[in-house]
């Protein structure tokens, strides 16, 4: 049908165009920008797939800078380290030679000071990039979480997030001087110190005077003297009295006689009143004992029961205690007057001590009342009472400490004791580094609190005395035993840590810087297996330094084949074959022609019939 209102031709031909047009424009971009995934429409999966592709190539392409970096600092302190080495050698050369008497000691020294300086200047010149790892200042260049340094290794993403892997380098092994001690060519600083409060340091220039198990110790903080263990003592009630010893007690008068009150073992919860960790040993549950009474009268009867000789006249503080003891020990308690005082020491001639013998219930307890006496005095008897101090716990007195690798060994270094509770026979305990970390959860033998003493000695202890309680109580841990379920107080309650040995003790002192054979002539042989050791330390440090280059090496390789396998993926899903859109380009064009050719003929047909009408 033809018609003048609607070329229905000529709309196909357009529309034809519009299409071959598009193909065309498409076609085009291809081409000239060499994609055929230029924007998110394109393709929205493989565009958001391959830009983020591209961002994570570039991180890569960092990465492999880093390496670039790290292997260039691993370098650096190889040199470093295998120069050191060469002059250790020297130096062990030098020692040698120093063996011989006819030589000249204070050439060599001189000799070997230069060599010192030398190894101090290779550490400090072993920077790169400001960064130095032969000469490091770290707080703690054992503690895993401040000796590390690291380089970059890989760029990894996850289903759900990014991260950046890294080498780790650990410094402990490397480092020749650290500004705090511990490096490879200084004394051993691997300082436990009170191991969290299971011994106390004292200082003592008579160490055979101690009278507990004890360890020679020289701290990193320059504190020396002798560690001995923890332990706690118990002591019984007792009560002192000053007898006059000017004034004899004469009982021969008509009707003299002393007479008092005592109670024994009477119960009470922390009776002197202590605070802190020190109460929370001494308390005790209720309900309480109230303590042995009785009444004791002392006349010239018990006078001559004691000794006849004595006339009925005590004279001394000695035969007071006599008499006094022969009428309390059917009681329960005892009194004694040898004291000594002073130095040298010499007999008191004036105390005298009543003290329980724990013989009624748990208490220990003494209490003197109802003084009286008549036509003598009362030989210093006065009204007093003393209860005894609860020996089965102890305060820790707590400092963190770190259980420290012990060189190779990763279950770090030993530390060992026994423990009783009470006189009853001692348990052998050990632990390490390994224990410490599983017990508290943690990868760098830290023990930094009271609570995580209180649970490393619940897991050490718990199983073999269940009736223990362990608890950190104001900075300290408090280990005592249950009173709940025993009531013992005062003589023969005692807690006991003892013959505590850790596995690298008695530290190393020696530092190379210090090493003087003028000075100490006789410790030559001492000098020449601490080089052999410091050495051997150095080239271990030389071989790690060497696995890592290893590493880098390996790690930058697959990070080149990495990003231009990614590089590859890329181009798989958004590169256009130019060779199929050159062919197709070529035959849109030509469809092209062909439309506008077709358009113009259907616009044709309407000038035929607008021919008709003129």
């Amino acid at each position: 049908m033809a018609s003048i209102l609607t070329n229905s031709a000529a709309i196909s031909a357009l529309q034809t165009l519009r299409s071959i047009s598009s193909s065309l424009e498409s076609s085009q971009k291809a081409v000239s920008s060499g994609l055929r995934v230029v924007t998110a429409s394109d393709n929205a999966a493989y565009w958001s797939i391959s830009t983020t592709m591209r961002s994570d190539n570039g991180a890569l392409s960092a990465v492999q800078d880093t390496l670039g970096l790290g292997a260039a600092k691993v370098d650096v302190a190889y040199a470093g380290i295998d120069s050191v080495i060469a002059v250790l050698d020297k130096f062990k050369s030098k020692l040698v030679a120093a063996t011989d008497e006819g030589v000249d000691k204070t050439k060599i020294q001189t000799e070997l000071d230069q060599l010192k300086k030398q190894i101090v200047s290779t550490a400090e010149s072993a920077s790169f990039s400001g960064q130095n790892w032969l000469n490091t200042n770290i707080i703690d260049i054992y503690d895993s979480a401040l000796n590390r340094s690291s380089v970059a290794s890989s760029f990894v993403r996850s289903a759900s997030d990014v991260s950046v892997k890294t080498i780790g380098i650990d410094l402990s092994k490397i480092s020749l001087f650290n500004s705090t001690g511990g490096g490879l060519l200084q004394a051993d600083a691997r300082d436990i110190k009170t191991i969290g409060g299971l011994r106390s340091l004292i200082s003592t220039s008579n160490p055979e005077a101690i009278v507990s198990d004890y360890t020679a110790y020289d701290g990193v903080d320059g504190s020396s003297g002798y560690m001995v263990p923890r332990y706690e003592l118990g002591s019984a009630g007792t009560v002192f009295l000053k007898f006059p010893a000017a004034t004899p007690l004469d009982f021969n008068q008509p009707g003299a006689e002393i007479s008092f009150t005592i109670i024994l073992d009477k119960e009470a919860s922390n009776p002197d009143g202590h605070a802190g960790p020190t109460g929370n040993i001494q308390e005790l549950p209720g309900p309480y004992y109230g303590g042995y009474p009785a009444t004791v009268t002392i006349t010239k009867a018990d006078v001559d029961a004691y000794n006849v000789g004595l006339g009925g006249i005590v004279s001394t503080n000695t035969q007071f205690a006599g008499v006094l003891n022969a009428k309390l020990v059917s009681l329960g308690a005892s009194a004694s007057a040898n004291r000594l005082t002073g130095s040298p020491p010499i007999h008191d001639p004036e105390a005298i001590a009543i003290t329980t013998l724990q013989q009624h219930g748990y208490g220990s307890y003494v209490e003197i009342s109802a003084v009286n006496s008549v036509g003598v005095s009362t030989g210093g008897l006065q009204p007093d009472l003393d209860f005894g101090f609860r020996g089965s716990g102890v305060a820790l007195n707590f400092e963190p400490f770190i259980v420290h690798r012990d060189g190779k060994d990763e279950a770090g270094i030993d530390v060992s004791f026994t423990f009783s509770v009470n006189g009853s026979s001692p348990v052998s305990y050990s632990f390490n580094r390994h224990y410490v970390n599983e017990v508290l959860n943690r990868d760098d033998g830290k023990v930094s609190s009271p609570e995580d003493m209180a649970t490393l000695m619940q897991a050490l202890l718990g199983t073999n005395w269940p009736d223990l309680i362990i608890q950190a109580d104001a900075g300290s841990v408090v280990i005592k035993s249950n009173p709940d379920v025993d009531r013992q107080w005062g003589a023969g309650t005692r807690i006991n840590f003892d013959n505590i040995r850790v596995s690298n003790e008695p530290r190393s002192t020696l530092n190379l810087l210090d090493l003087d054979i003028v000075k100490n002539h006789d410790l030559i042989d001492t000098y020449i297996t601490y080089i052999e050791n410091v050495t051997a330390n150095s080239i271990d440090g030389a071989a790690v330094l060497g696995a890592i280059q290893t590493r880098i090496d390996l790690q930058a390789g697959f990070a080149a084949s990495l990003s231009d396998s990614i590089s590859r993926g890329i181009g798989r899903l958004v590169d256009a074959d130019m060779n199929e859109e050159s062919i197709r380009l070529k035959a849109l064009q030509t469809q092209q022609q062909l439309g506008v050719q077709s358009l113009q003929i259907a616009n044709s047909r309407s000038e035929t019939i607008l021919d008709l009408f003129r």
